[in-house]
């Protein structure tokens, strides 16, 4: 047991989803999702066109603006041997990913290698594409085999974000038997995904069409966005049958100045849409309070360890305080973003700072994404779920949507 961490089996985020209410397709249109809608104890069935008629007027709705690059390439070796990589992040880890993307000439990735063994230590896979008029050869090599860092090479002065584009695929989720389709290079995508860098998508966001954009306009409901680089690990399930001995994945979070000032400044009530954006917002108040703590931030950059939010103090800090601590250690560095990295577990016992009500999708049995869940509303997930399974609502990344409130709050 980890300590402060509270100690929960895995069996207790446990429940029957037949494989017939998995979406493998989203729906038509973006905004055609089913809405339960969770309050005050109270189950409702909506639709998501009715969201901005359902959120308090004060409210701030705080979304993840990353963009899902396409992370899977298939090589072939001379031989015939297929070989795939799907990308998870750059290993300069200390850079923004989206920075990295515009690399030229060189890029080293840690990657997933399907059919690994096959692909020996000094072995060089070429791959040739097609880029308008021009003909480039790409290189592939180990820069460490154990590791699963790749080497790509080119000759050309052409940003690694463009020639991922030409050879890749997007990452579906692995509970998508199928192939990807030209659809999905757009419904896999937010409206407003913008900074490269995830491997799956910030799937309760993929619901929002332009139309749902202006209503949330037209109501005065407020808006910001952050960038959470959203990472394979989401998909991992938990094998422990503890909670706290899950091996958290890390994910990449950014923040500019001006969205701290206006997290700072807002009053009411604070709506992140996803797991990832509460998970960021989250992250982001307990980077505040180890600034207070510690003072300044490790050489390297800062990585917020999973069980830093449940270390015993005598006094908790206000998400006010530590946002300015944010903001103070920002312009003592010359910094215009925050840039850390993140393995908070959200988990039953967890206070949430940020979150007066989260919009998300239904989610994976024994997932840490069912856990946070139950952490804004308690053991009434599992009625949630019954009543959505029940009501034949359409489940995981390309299924409906809910908007729960936080059981502390009551309108």
């Amino acid at each position: 047991m980890i300590k402060g961490m509270p100690n929960i089996p895995i069996q207790a985020f446990d429940y029957p989803l037949p494989e017939e209410k998995i979406a493998l397709f989203p729906t038509k249109n973006r905004d055609e999702s089913k809405l339960l809608v969770y309050q005050n104890s109270q189950i409702q069935h909506r639709s998501f066109v009715d969201l901005p008629s359902l959120l308090p007027k004060d409210s701030l709705l705080i979304f993840n603006n990353t963009k899902v690059i396409p992370a899977r390439i298939a090589l072939q070796k001379p031989s015939g041997t297929a070989i795939e990589l799907f990308l998870l992040k750059p290993m300069q880890a200390h850079e923004a990913t989206q920075l990295a993307m515009e690399t030229e000439a060189e890029v080293i990735w840690n990657c997933l290698i399907g059919n690994k063994k096959r692909w020996k230590a000094e072995e060089t896979i070429e791959k040739k594409i097609k880029l308008g008029e021009k003909e480039l050869l790409l290189r592939f090599n180990w820069f460490d085999r154990e590791a699963n860092q790749v080497r790509i090479q080119w000759d050309e002065s052409i940003s690694f974000a463009t020639l991922l584009d030409a050879i890749g695929k997007i990452p579906l989720p692995p509970y998508m038997p199928r192939e990807v389709e030209e659809a999905d290079k757009d419904r896999y995508q937010t409206l407003f995904s913008k900074e490269l860098g995830a491997v799956a998508a910030p799937t309760a966001s993929l619901h929002f069409s332009e139309n749902i954009m202006a209503e949330l306009g037209q109501k005065g409901i407020q808006k910001t966005f952050l960038t959470l680089h959203v990472g394979a690990g989401t998909f991992m399930p938990v094998k422990e049958e503890n909670v706290e001995n899950h091996p958290m994945h890390r994910e990449q979070m950014i923040f500019s100045h001006a969205q701290i000032e206006n997290l700072l400044a807002h009053r009411g009530s604070f709506i992140p849409v996803g797991t990832t954006a509460l998970r960021a917002l989250e992250s982001l108040y307990w980077s505040g309070v180890y600034l207070l703590e510690q003072g300044d931030i490790p050489l390297g950059g800062f990585i917020l360890p999973k069980e830093f939010a449940y270390l015993f103090r005598k006094k908790e800090k206000s998400k006010e305080e530590a946002l300015e601590a944010v903001l103070r250690f920002m312009v003592k560095k010359g910094l215009e973003d925050w840039m850390m990295e993140t393995e908070l577990l959200i988990m039953p016992g967890y206070r949430l700072h940020f979150c007066d009500a989260l919009v998300t999708n239904f989610h994976q049995p024994k997932s840490t994404l069912l856990v946070l869940v139950s952490a804004l509303i308690g053991d009434a997930w599992k009625d949630v779920y019954r009543e959505a399974l029940e009501n034949n609502y359409r489940f995981l990344s390309y299924g409906d949507a809910s908007i729960l409130f936080n059981v502390k709050f009551a309108v």
